[in-house]
């Protein structure tokens, strides 16, 4: 191995490091409101995409952790601003953690990726940029995705709460 190969390499393997700590910085949070709200649920953390992913799992259903996803997802993303200023007060580093409770964003993700390619299409069919319904970060981001990897582009306009994506034909 090379001086460069070996710098990047343990620059990758500190960065996976500081991204499990965060992982377990956010299920010992995570645990500590289970607790407190004396809802059952497993922990599960991974890195995935450069960023600590935290999943809350349930073996009954999950009925009570709909109640952490809330309405449209509202309480999750609370829990997760929550989570990330919890793993950035011990760390003192701005967390991009992702959380996802009882599988609602593995499945938002799956529609949205759905939406973004059917825009795409449409774009692509018609020569007419199609504006979607306003979405948080997330949703954006994963349509944005979803576009690209059908060849368009996509951006993002307005203002939030109101900021939606606009795909662009070719």
């Amino acid at each position: 191995m090379t001086e460069g190969t070996t710098s990047a390499a343990a620059e990758g393997a500190d960065a996976l490091s500081r991204l499990e700590q965060e992982g377990e910085i956010a299920a010992d949070y995570l645990e500590g409101l289970l607790d407190i709200a004396d809802l059952d649920g497993d922990i599960d953390m991974d890195v995935e995409a450069d960023r600590a992913a935290v999943s809350i799992i349930s073996d009954a259903g999950g009925r009570d952790l709909q109640k952490l996803v809330g309405r449209d997802g509202e309480v999750l993303e609370a829990l997760q601003e929550l989570t990330r200023l919890a793993v950035h007060r011990e760390t003192g580093d701005r967390s991009r953690l992702m959380l996802d409770i009882g599988g609602y964003r593995a499945k938002k993700r799956t529609e949205l990726s759905e939406l973004g390619a059917k825009a795409a299409a449409e774009a692509r069919s018609t020569g007419e940029p199609v504006k979607l319904k306003p979405m948080s970060p997330f949703e954006r981001k994963v349509v944005h995705d979803a576009v690209k990897a059908a060849g368009l582009r996509s951006e993002s306009e307005g203002e939030e709460p109101q900021r939606f994506v606009v795909v662009l034909p070719a």
